[in-house]
């Protein structure tokens, strides 16, 4: 952020990030989908999940306030954090009385497909802040900390705050593309594209991994037990299933 603005009063504009990662995995039976399904779901419960928030929360300058979290039957999870920019106490029965206030959530849904054998592991991360924190900063924890083939990003800035002169202010740090917050090594590995709509503070990239080694994709199978043709054909699969995710349509 660099050096502090002066601002009459509270910095009152709000920064949502909505960050969903999609991991897919290929299971040659029934069953191994959803062994596969237990394994991811157990990988990424609610108290790993609630270590990468807090994580996440320390990197911005935040304070943790309060933390739910739940694991649910048959599978999934969920986390959210209430935080305050600097240091706030909650008194009695007030969680949060000033307004900086803001939080973190993340949600798991693992799925599969019923004919080709792909499951796949979906994680929802939003982090809305007030005041002068960004989440924007935590884009390369977020991204290394999942499986992530395919990711979509939304960034928003809204309603203004004001300078001491009174002057309404609907952006207090410049914001080009939500890739400028990715390191180049990150970027490097993946397709990625922009739609921006600045008149509207609002900011989308969606980015989807070039290279597929396929044994990084398969549960419980050495790619080397497999003819070539089998795996060409799941590649292809995994292929097709990235690219319509990564599209938000269904193309094949």
């Amino acid at each position: 952020m660099g050096e502090k603005m002066k601002l009459y009063g509270f910095n009152n504009l709000t920064k949502a990030l909505s960050f969903n990662i999609y991991d897919v995995c290929y299971a040659k039976t029934a069953r191994e989908q959803r062994d596969y399904i237990a394994y991811i779901d157990e990988q990424y419960n609610s108290e790993r999940l609630t270590t990468i928030l807090t994580t996440l929360t320390d990197m911005i300058g935040a304070t943790v306030l309060n933390i739910a979290r739940q694991d649910y039957d048959p599978q999934g999870a969920s986390v959210t954090i209430l935080i305050a920019e600097g240091s706030q106490t909650p008194a009695g029965e007030t969680i949060l009385g000033h307004l900086d206030k803001s939080h973190v959530t993340v949600h798991t849904y693992p799925e599969y497909h019923p004919d080709t054998y792909l499951a796949t592991f979906r994680v929802d991360i939003d982090v809305a802040t007030c005041g002068e924190i960004t989440p924007l900063s935590t884009l390369d924890y977020l991204i290394g900390s999942f499986d992530s083939d395919i990711i979509t990003m939304d960034y928003r800035v809204r309603g203004f705050t004001r300078d001491v002169n009174g002057k309404k202010l609907f952006l207090d740090h410049k914001v080009r593309s939500i890739q400028d917050y990715i390191s180049p090594e990150t970027l490097a590995r993946y397709d990625a594209v922009d739609m921006n709509v600045y008149a509207a503070n609002l900011f989308h990239t969606r980015m989807m991994i070039k290279d597929i080694d396929l044994q990084n994709y398969l549960f419980k199978t050495d790619v080397y037990e497999l003819p070539p043709t089998t795996r060409l054909d799941i590649t292809n699969n995994l292929r097709r299933e990235m690219i319509e995710i990564y599209s938000g349509k269904n193309i094949y």
